[in-house]
This record gives C-alpha cells, sequence and structure tokens, in this order.
C-alpha cells in the first residue's frame, strides 16, 4: 500500500512527517529560497516583499568580499623576484617603462610584464671555419669568444636575436682580418695581432648593431693548414724552425768565441811585450857579460880560455849520458849492463838530480880534457886531477 493511499490506517510520509491530514513533499524552490533568505540575513541583507516572499537582489556583502579577493589576487600576481645576478626590464602595455633592481619588485599584471637577464654570466662561442688569406692561401681558424650583457634593455629590445649578429659579426671581423693577412702571420707570426684586431672590430660591430653586449676576451685557440696540405705545411713550419734554431746557435757561438779570441789576441800580445823585454833584457845583460869577459881576457887571457873551454864542455856534457871506462893497464875484460844502467837515466829524463850528478861528472871530465889541451899548449895539469884507476857511470 503506498504511504498516500486513502484508508483507515494514517499514512506516513518519507520526510518523517506525522499522520493525519492530507500531507505533502516540501517545495524544492521553496528550501532555496529559505536558505537564500538565511544567507542574506547574516550579511544584513532584507527579503522581498509580497505574500511573505523576499526579494532574489544579490548581497552586498559578498559582493565586497569578491571584490576584496580579487584585489588581493591581483596585487600578489604582481610581486615577482629578482637574483643578485640578474636585471629586470619592465615594458607597460609592450613599452619600455623602467629597469629593476635585484630583490622583490611588483608589476600591475596584465598592464605591464617583467623580463629578466642574467648580467652576470660569461657566455662563450666557437667559430671554426676555413679562410682565405691576403697571399691565396687557405687556413683553418678556430676562434673562441666571451662575452655578457651590458645593456639589459638594448638586448631584450632592440634587436630581434642579438646572439646570431654576435654570430654573423665575429665571422664578418675574423673573415676581414684573415683576408689583410698572409698565411705565415696567421699560422705563426701574428697570432697575437689578428686576435687583438678581431676583438676591437667584433665590439665595433656589436656597438654598432645596438646589441648590449660587451666582449671580455677572444682566444685564437688554432690555425693550422687545410687537411690536405696539412703534411706539407708542418715539413715547412719544422724547417723554419730549425732555422731559427741555426741562427741561434750560430749567435751563440759568435757571442762565445769572439771574447775568447780577443782574450787570446790581448794573451798574446801581452806574451809578446813580456818575450820583447826578456830578450832585450838578456842581450843587454849578455853584452854586459861580454864586456867585463873582454876586461878580464885583456887581464889573463890563458886563464880565460880555459874557463870558457871548461864551462862549454859542462853545457854541453851536462844534458847527455855518459859512461866513462878507466882501466889501469887496459887489458882486464870487463861486464857492464850498459841497458840496465841507462834505464835509471832515461827516466830521470833531464831531472835535477841527474843533471846535478852529470854536471859534475862533465865537470871532472872535462878538467881531463881541459888538461891535455893545457899539455897541448906546453901548460900540463898537476897529476892530482887524475884518477888513473875508476871506473864512472852517468
Amino acid at each position: 500500500m503506498a504511504w498516500n493511499e486513502p484508508g483507515g490506517n494514517k499514512p506516513r510520509d518519507p520526510w518523517g512527517g506525522g499522520g493525519g491530514g492530507d500531507q505533502r513533499p516540501p517545495d524544492l524552490d521553496e528550501a532555496l529560497k529559505n536558505l537564500k533568505d538565511r544567507i542574506n540575513g547574516l550579511f544584513g541583507g532584507k527579503g522581498g516583499g509580497g505574500g511573505g516572499k523576499r526579494g532574489a537582489g544579490v548581497p552586498k556583502g559578498l559582493l565586497i568580499i569578491v571584490a576584496l579577493v580579487l584585489v588581493v589576487g591581483y596585487v600578489m600576481m604582481g610581486f615577482y623576484q629578482v637574483d643578485q645576478r640578474e636585471q629586470g626590464v619592465v615594458l607597460r602595455f609592450g613599452k619600455f617603462n623602467r629597469m629593476v633592481e635585484p630583490g622583490l619588485n611588483w608589476r600591475a599584471p596584465v598592464i605591464e610584464q617583467a623580463m629578466k637577464v642574467d648580467v652576470s654570466q660569461n657566455r662563450s662561442y666557437e667559430l671554426s671555419e676555413e679562410m682565405l688569406t691576403r697571399d691565396t692561401n687557405i687556413v683553418s681558424v678556430t676562434l673562441g669568444v666571451q662575452y655578457k650583457v651590458l645593456d639589459p634593455q638594448a638586448f631584450l629590445l632592440r634587436v630581434a636575436s642579438p646572439e646570431a649578429i654576435l654570430e654573423h659579426a665575429t665571422s664578418s671581423a675574423l673573415r676581414h682580418v684573415v683576408g689583410s693577412s698572409t698565411m705565415d702571420g696567421v699560422l705563426k707570426d701574428e697570432r697575437e695581432d689578428i686576435r687583438l684586431e678581431v676583438r676591437k672590430r667584433l665590439q665595433e660591430y656589436l656597438d654598432r648593431y645596438n646589441t648590449g653586449l660587451v666582449i671580455n676576451q677572444v682566444v685564437l685557440d688554432r690555425t693550422a693548414a687545410p687537411d690536405a696540405v696539412r703534411d706539407a705545411f708542418d715539413d715547412v713550419a719544422k724547417a723554419r724552425e730549425d732555422e731559427d734554431r741555426f741562427k741561434k746557435e750560430a749567435e751563440a757561438y759568435y757571442n762565445a768565441i769572439i771574447p775568447q779570441a780577443r782574450g787570446k789576441a790581448a794573451r798574446i800580445t801581452e806574451e809578446a811585450k813580456a818575450y820583447k823585454a826578456k830578450v832585450v833584457a838578456e842581450a843587454q845583460g849578455n853584452a854586459a857579460r861580454f864586456e867585463d869577459l873582454v876586461a878580464e881576457y885583456e887581464k889573463a887571457p890563458t886563464i880565460t880560455r880555459h874557463r870558457l873551454y871548461l864551462d862549454t864542455i859542462t853545457e854541453v856534457l851536462g844534458a847527455s849520458s855518459k859512461v866513462l871506462v878507466d882501466v889501469k893497464n887496459g887489458n882486464n875484460l870487463m861486464y857492464l849492463p850498459l841497458d840496465q844502467l841507462m834505464k835509471p837515466r832515461e827516466a830521470q829524463g833531464a831531472g835535477k838530480s841527474g843533471t846535478g850528478s852529470s854536471s859534475s861528472g862533465a865537470s871532472r871530465t872535462s878538467t881531463d880534457a881541459g888538461a891535455d889541451d893545457g899539455g897541448s899548449s906546453g901548460r900540463q895539469a898537476p897529476r892530482s886531477l887524475y884518477n888513473t884507476n875508476r871506473t864512472e857511470i852517468r
């Protein structure tokens, strides 16, 4: 049986209503209106008139809350952070408005746009190409460029692609400088000059295009001949290095030998002067001695001649080896080991001991010879100068 069928029993509605009488479910529109009236009552709204029903107007408190939420959200959306290494550029309706420093900044959303650029980062670009030199040779050049952003406004707004302009400007500057140099200059002699000239010209191009970039360093990494002829150019480079090395060695030898030759010439000159002084002094001494000898000869001619003879024999025989054998009767057979006797003499050479002994022996022998000479002249030396039974070995 349905809950609202007529009958003797009292029906019960599913919403917990009591029985008895004609009961109907509540109207959904009425429930919504009641909820709306309660909300309006909370915010001070007034209900509409007529038939006990309230008006359906938007509550003023809700509009205020919505407006506050929108304002707070708009303000919060405008805050942004600029790092310490960055600088910001603010555009208002797409047009440059101001520059902002690192820190917390605010912009008007929708109306303004903020753009950030890292101005402390060192950026790099490398170019490697084959180029034609002034003497119509082809060289391969590898160049590295280090740069950073100097003017964020120009970097972001003045040109569409500043880094692409940098690449084309680098190629143009390098080709201009290499094309004005010889191959030897590019490969070896003028590398530093080429690097400085490329940097100067590249900065001029970037300033002319107003890119906002500044060049920190230009590095000429590698310059070489093309691969097809690289071996030949390496041989030429080695030959030039050998040429430079030989020149430096020759200069070093020249710098070493010239002072030695000058020193040797000075030494020879001084020795010649000393020899000259020695010869002159000896000649003067000999002349003086001869004059003295003449004076003595005039006083005693025989004694002077005998003394000169002895001195001459002493000088001649003093530097030679001598073996003297004197036997009284001359019939005895004697064995003299001359080879063994001469060895010590040869070993000593012209030593002082040997020279002194020979001089004394020569003096004694010369005395004997002088005695014979004296006898031939009518004067006989005393017999005591002779030793008729002796054997002397020098």
